[in-house]
């Protein structure tokens, strides 16, 4: 049986940190980390976050294990909505990340945030 898009995403947060884009930004100064944008590279152009960086979900784990081989690094990943990355975010805790959170707030109070 087939399951829905939204069953699959509660299904996978149950095991992820999950964040707000206020309490990423108050403990990202308070941490080394980086925030990852995991939209496309056209939807980073359109509306970006300020300090973040545009990894796109696809390439997420080849990149970050070239750039970021540190599996403590404090890691904040967010989409527009909180979807992609919570599959990013499954994907970088299956290669060894540790320390994975997900911003789940939509992405006008991310940019407000940061």
């Amino acid at each position: 049986m087939l399951k829905k898009i939204p069953e699959v995403i509660a299904q996978a947060r149950q095991s992820l940190n999950i964040i707000t884009a206020v309490d990423a930004a108050i403990k990202c100064k308070n941490e080394h980390s980086i925030v990852i944008d995991v939209r496309e590279p056209a939807e980073f152009a359109e509306k970006a976050a300020n300090s973040t960086v545009n990894i796109p979900r696809g390439l997420l784990e080849m990149k970050m294990l070239q750039l970021h081989p540190d599996e403590n690094l404090t890691i904040f990943l967010h989409c527009a909505t909180g979807a992609r990355a919570t599959f990013a975010a499954e994907q970088l805790k299956r290669v060894g990340y540790t320390n994975v959170w997900v911003i789940t707030c939509k992405l006008d109070d991310i940019c407000s945030a940061f």
